[in-house]
């Protein structure tokens, strides 16, 4: 007869600085993508009328984001574990769409194109493989992954959000926040393309280029669900049980650890205890995610505007944008700021990418871990082996790209965006359903969330769909 499970209680909550850390990581992961390229870009041909897609994206996946963390503030264990028990298919999708979204190496080819820029040189793919490496090394030295990751996430963040702040306030007039208030809903201004203006979407945008900006207003693809890893790490609710997977050169490194979490008992005292933690972490995602992901989209779509779109639009293709802007911003206040905000540029790009190295690679290493742990039927394994052998895979398939010359930033950045927009579509139809059965009602979203939920499934459903049609329509299949 087997023995009954233990349940624990549900514990009390940490103060709230204590509590910062995951949303750090999982808005950083954006910063490459959507906040310094596809919205900047965006905003650079079309104006600022498009800037209420980035409000309407990123609110969309703080609601996608919270719903991702009540399963495992709840459970304790990843959304992975609870999918792959519902759904014995999920894991091979998952490792699937992460290393093929994510494995097109875009945003380290749009930081190593800038860097390139700034050194004087032509060719950026070399620099593109270092940068690689690099990311390698660095993923493998820390204590512990996480702790690593989320020190190097906050620092940048936390410089980078207020120097572009300060050149924003010196580059931009009140035209240029009155134009930016008026994105936020919808109204385009006059421009060459749109001699009449326009309302929420400009005549002639990308269908595929939206859709990839909309998806990357945060994070994007599965890299959302990375949340739920990053927050059971981090000891949120009953992830206090849980443990954490070590360094690659650490005396840890070989530790096998439990992937399945404690079962909560679900008392007075342990319900009270998850309402007060759910305040704490709405509010934590809120205050880092939503109001310095909205900040930092915002004032750098600001800086597009007023230094490359207001000059007269791009000259040159993709990330020649970025260069621009750095040009007139060192014309306007001094070189050397323009110099900084390049390399600026650079740091965030390459910490983007380190970040999302770290969250592909845990993806898909628990995936793996899953579909290993049930033909042997153990109840620990040794995750820190397979995600090393996940990181330098990724390393390797975007060294291999760079060498057979596929280096354009933007190409690569949006072919992996609209592929992870469908990846999203996806997962938000799975972790409801399993919050719909896995979880008891006392904990459950109330009725209006599943509601915002439902309707945030249906639009990257539509979305999703109109721009496959889209594209495959170029190619004369429909």
């Amino acid at each position: 007869m087997a023995a009954k499970k233990v349940c624990k209680p549900f514990p009390a909550p940490i103060p709230f600085k204590k509590l910062l850390g995951p949303s750090f990581i999982i808005l950083a992961l954006g910063l490459g993508s959507g906040e310094v390229i596809l919205w900047p870009f965006l905003a650079s041909i079309y104006g600022l009328g498009i800037a209420w897609g980035a409000l309407l994206g990123i609110t969309f996946q703080y609601f996608m984001n919270m719903e991702i963390e009540r399963y495992t503030l709840v459970k304790g264990q990843s959304v992975f574990v609870g999918m792959s028990e519902m759904f014995k298919a999920a894991p091979y999708w998952f490792i699937a769409s992460t290393f093929i979204g994510f494995g097109i190496p875009g945003i380290i080819a749009a930081s190593a194109k800038v860097a390139s820029h700034l050194l004087g040189m032509e060719e950026h793919k070399y620099i593109a493989i270092g940068f690689l490496i690099v990311i390698g090394v660095i993923l493998s030295a820390g204590k512990t992954v996480y702790g690593m990751m989320e020190k190097l996430t906050r620092t940048v963040l936390l410089v980078g959000t207020p120097f572009v702040f300060i050149l924003a306030i010196f580059i931009a007039g009140p035209a240029d926040w009155g134009a930016l208030a008026q994105g936020f809903v919808g109204i385009g201004e006059v421009a060459k393309d749109n001699p009449a203006g326009f309302w929420f979407l400009p005549a002639g945008i990308s269908f595929a280029t939206f859709l990839a900006a909309f998806a990357y207003a945060g994070a994007g693809g599965n890299l959302n669900l990375t949340q739920s890893i990053y927050v059971k790490e981090k000891g949120y609710g009953m992830g206090k049980y849980a443990q954490r997977m070590a360094g690659l050169f650490t005396s840890k490194r070989d530790e096998a650890v439990k992937l399945v979490g404690e079962e909560c008992d679900y008392s007075k005292t342990s319900l009270a205890n998850f309402r007060k933690w759910w305040k704490l972490i709405s509010a934590e995602h809120f205050i880092i995610f939503w109001c310095m992901g909205l900040l930092t989209m915002s004032l750098l779509m600001l800086l597009s505007y007023t230094t490359v779109f207001k000059q007269g639009g791009v000259e040159g293709e993709g990330i020649q944008f970025v260069i621009n802007e750095g040009i007139v911003i060192g014309e306007s206040i001094a070189p050397i700021v323009g110099t900084l905000f390049l390399a600026a540029v650079v740091i965030m790009l390459f910490q983007t990418q380190l970040g999302v190295a770290d969250s592909t690679s845990r993806i898909m290493a628990e995936n793996f871990a899953l579909k290993r742990m049930d033909k042997t039927k153990k109840a620990k394994i040794n995750l820190s082996k397979i995600y090393f052998t996940f990181v330098w895979a990724q390393i390797a398939f975007g060294t291999v790209l760079f060498l057979l010359d596929f280096k354009n930033p933007i190409v690569l950045i949006v072919l992996g965006a609209v592929i992870n927009a469908v990846a999203m579509f996806v997962h938000l139809g799975l972790v409801n359903w399993m919050n719909m059965r896995k979880l008891p009602k006392e904990v459950q979203a109330p009725l209006w969330r599943k509601f915002v939920m439902l309707g945030i499934f249906l639009f990257f459903g539509f979305f999703s769909i109109v721009t496959i049609v889209s594209q495959l329509g170029k190619f004369g299949l429909f």
